[in-house]
């Protein structure tokens, strides 16, 4: 089975099938992660830019690394050192790298619909690192992967995301990608942080984080975004870890074998306690070892590859 699409820009409209070809691909690639030599031959000749208009460290460095571990040219962009700051458009900016003919364009951006716009212009294929608030579809697939390797399935489970969800493009990722997959998924968060129609998304919403958390196998927890916010929706970060931090108090309310998950970056004692991050439970780790060879799947098979 190959992957039939020219782009990756959302999770929404991925089938079971395109979900476990990535998964099952990003599997076999976690080998060459171990070896001596951590190389493979399979895009030499191949170029990938990462155009990231917004900071990033797990993203845009597992992007780089799968690229060179596949043994692509990869080049990385950022905003500071681009053009951008001497006035040039996306659009310009994307028209000149397609010029140089590259073979892939991952792009993080602020703007919704970004990703979408240079997928419309231009022959190369665009993977999206994170648009906006609106989807990190990499994100979603990597936590897929995290999860179905360490519970031995998705569907079934009962996952809570917690935290910022109105602002949260990996919340809207994975709502998208776990729903699809067969789990049922709770969210909560302050009610200034859930949006109003939440609930068309499929999704129980609580205002209490024990609610949302009880009898979960599986529990995300997201940090605020306070960059996209654009008044105060909260008191303080004091009163928002009293009510929403998971801590040693409140997890007991999920299974006694759930585990704990993060994007990243993490604010210790916001929405998570230290003793919590670094816990048996937490997989955080994990998730930044699979977005490698997730990201890695991504560009084999965009580029032609197969299962």
């Amino acid at each position: 089975m190959k992957l039939n699409r020219k782009d990756i820009l959302g999770i929404q409209d991925f089938s079971v099938e395109e979900i476990n070809l990535v998964l099952d691909t990003a599997e076999s690639f976690i080998e060459v992660s171990t070896r001596e030599i951590r190389k493979v031959p399979t895009l030499r000749g191949k170029t990938v830019i990462n155009l990231f208009y917004e900071a990033s460290t797990r993203t845009r460095t597992s992007f780089e690394i799968a690229g060179k571990r596949l043994s692509a040219d990869t080049i990385n962009i950022s905003a500071s050192t681009s053009s951008m700051v001497k006035g040039e458009t996306l659009i310009d900016t994307a028209k000149n790298l397609e010029a140089m003919n590259p073979d892939i364009i991952v792009i993080r951006h602020s703007a919704v619909g970004a990703p979408h716009l240079l997928a419309g212009l231009l022959k190369q294929s665009i993977i999206n690192a994170g648009d906006g608030a609106h989807e990190h579809p990499t994100q979603a697939l990597l936590d897929l992967m995290t999860i179905r390797a360490k519970k031995g399935r998705i569907a079934g489970l009962q996952v809570a995301i917690v935290g910022d969800i109105s602002h949260s493009r990996v919340a809207r990722s994975n709502i998208h990608g776990l729903i699809r997959m067969g789990a049922e998924v709770r969210v909560a968060g302050p009610a200034t942080m859930l949006p109003r129609d939440i609930e068309k998304m499929r999704v129980r919403a609580y205002t209490k984080i024990d609610e949302a958390i009880r009898d979960a196998d599986i529990i995300m927890m997201l940090r605020i975004q306070t960059e996209r916010e654009k008044h105060n929706i909260f008191p303080s970060l004091r009163e928002y870890a009293q009510h929403f931090s998971l801590n040693s108090r409140n997890i007991g309310l999920a299974r006694e074998d759930a585990l704990i998950m993060h994007p990243g970056p993490v604010n210790r004692g916001v929405e998570l306690s230290p003793d919590i991050a670094d816990g048996p439970r937490s997989i955080i780790l994990d998730q930044v070892t699979n977005g490698v060879a997730v990201r890695m799947a991504l560009l084999y098979l965009l580029s032609g590859g197969s299962d």
